[in-house]
């Protein structure tokens, strides 16, 4: 059986990208089984009693080392916020390519803790910073210096120790350049780098809190426990400056959603299911639910969408464990058939995601596909004609062909930078100023205004010629050459209509990130836990790849 990857014009609408979620593809998981067999270690830890200093951690294969460098600072609680613009904060990281020595480490104490305006060399890959959740982690340390486990309602409602309000690479401020290391095998997954940042800063907020504990009460003292620690994360709040990244990035989008298409049609092409592939799905799904249940959000909009999802997953459970036959042939490609007619996007892309559990021999190799050069597709073909050009658009913009952009409505919204927070934001073009600062992030109405002079334009015309007349449209041209060798490239939706749900476009980002739940505080941004429920670094030689579906605080 042939089955046809799915249509980008359905999969690639905004209500269905949003509704994604982690799957073995998603950088943080991909991540841990890259490096499940390096070794860890931790290389310096000099802490005062207050917790603030200095602390390395380290992976090392042969003679490959990445070493995380932590500076804990002292601040003052009025000093503390996750808002782009603040400048300090209570601890400072970078990732560091090799052993870093004294004169290193001196160097960046005085660099890291300044974060944006800091002077950064090839030698640092990442950096970034994180504040305290003060309430959680002055509990934890309250509770472990009287011989006592925190409170778990408490931790299991917040979830991490500590949340960071950015993670850089990839030049930016002086770091490395992706050319310098974008052969290096080990990190050839995208953001591979962000990620075991992330993950050694949530094993340095476990052993601050033991220090600073330890030290507090030395003879009473407790270690937090590992079980705890597990279900632990990091927290990070995205808001609309990660919108603009899967816009702004066509060919990389399009590989990271072609990787996911090309899994489930290859699940979906697998004539004869072992058992045991059948069992560990059931399991998963099963597992699932706990998750699912433990989501805490006040927002009605998850509410709603989580309750649909429940409701969803429940009556799936009863149609695969009572009604499905999983010896007939072709087994997940029935299942999918049953879920596109029986219920709704969130419980079809969730199902997706777990249909992967039991095929590594699929995940992995497409993993290696999901980055881009981008720049090799930047340069437009002007020697092609308008004709093709507009063959291209009505093949794969038709949707967005059919918005009518005379309606208040279609363009109602634009997209600016702010100038206090320095991120991309939305704001109403009727209601608000600075719409002739508009950032050229509406693609569809973009689109759809080159459809229309290209139409008034002789077939035969080359784009070069049609260019020096219509200059302003070069970055959609750019786009529509794009999008006939990456059909996954584009979101088939209107960016600045009035409709639009922009936490849409953060959770697709976010589901490829690996985040597990989300926690939307308003249209435009939300809550998220990292690494929650991940293996600690002791524990990567041998840990249980499904352990996303086994995340609580029951001990």
């Amino acid at each position: 059986m042939n089955i046809k990857l799915r249509d980008p014009n359905k999969i690639m609408k905004l209500s269905r990208l949003g509704s994604f979620h982690q799957s073995k593809l998603s950088f943080l998981r991909s991540f841990l089984s890259e490096f499940k067999d390096w070794d860890y270690k931790r290389d310096i830890f000099n802490l005062d009693e207050n917790g603030f200093g200095i602390a390395v951690y380290s992976f090392k294969k042969k003679k490959r080392v990445y070493s995380l460098i932590c500076f804990a600072n002292q601040i003052n609680d009025n000093e503390r916020s996750d808002r782009v613009i603040a400048t300090k904060w209570d601890a400072a990281f970078t990732l560091y390519d090799g052993v870093p020595n004294s004169k290193d480490i001196e160097r960046l104490k005085n660099e890291v803790p300044k974060q944006e305006v800091g002077r950064l060399s090839y030698k640092e890959l990442t950096l970034s910073r994180a504040n305290k959740s003060v309430r959680v982690f002055n509990h934890v340390v309250e509770r472990l210096s009287n011989g006592l486990q925190p409170d778990l309602d408490l931790l299991e409602k917040v979830g991490y120790l500590y949340r960071t309000t950015a993670v850089y690479g990839s030049g930016k401020f002086g770091l490395a350049d992706r050319f310098r290391i974008k052969n290096r095998e080990e990190i050839n997954g995208p953001f591979r780098l962000e990620m075991m940042l992330v993950y050694l800063v949530r094993q340095f907020t476990f052993d601050q809190v033991n220090h600073v504990a330890k030290l507090k009460s030395p003879k009473k003292a407790v270690n937090l426990d590992p079980r705890i620690c597990k279900n632990l994360g990091i927290g990070n709040s995205t808001g609309l400056g990660m919108a603009p990244f899967i816009v702004n990035h066509p060919t990389l989008l399009n590989n990271w959603i072609l990787s996911r298409e090309t899994a489930l049609k290859k699940i979906r092409e697998i004539k004869i299911v072992k058992i045991q592939d059948i069992d560990l799905f059931k399991i998963c799904v099963r597992n699932s639910i706990k998750n699912i249940t433990s989501w805490n959000t006040e927002s009605e909009y998850q509410l709603k969408k989580i309750k649909h999802l429940l409701n969803d997953i429940e009556k799936f459970l009863d149609f695969i464990e009572n009604k499905f036959n999983f010896k007939i042939d072709y087994p997940f490609n029935e299942i999918y058939l049953w879920l596109e007619k029986e219920v709704g996007e969130e419980c079809i892309e969730y199902i997706v995601s777990i249909m992967m559990e039991p095929f590594n021999e699929i995940t992995e190799p497409l993993i290696k596909k999901m980055s881009s050069e981008e720049e090799k597709y930047f340069d437009i073909p002007t020697n092609r004609t308008v004709k093709e050009l507009r063959t291209i658009i009505e093949k794969s913009y038709s949707n967005i062909l059919s918005i009518d952009f005379k309606k208040q409505e279609n363009f109602k919204k634009f997209w600016f930078i702010s100038k206090n927070k320095e991120e991309p934001r939305l704001a109403d073009r009727f209601e608000e100023q600075g719409s002739d600062l508009e950032q050229p992030l509406a693609i569809a109405r973009d689109i759809k205004k080159l459809y229309d002079k290209l139409i008034k334009s002789k077939s035969s015309l080359t784009i070069d010629k049609f260019l020096i007349d219509n200059s302003d449209l070069r970055h959609v041209i750019r786009r529509a050459f794009i999008i006939e060798k990456f059909p996954y490239s584009e979101i088939q939706d209107n960016t600045i209509s009035e409709k639009i749900v922009p936490i849409d476009m953060l959770r697709l980002k976010l589901s490829f990130f690996g985040a597990l739940k989300f926690d939307p505080r308003s249209d435009k941004w939300l809550r998220i836990c990292m690494f929650q429920g991940a293996p600690l670094p002791d524990e990567l030689k041998n840990y249980d790849e499904q352990w996303v579906y086994k995340s609580h605080f029951k001990l």
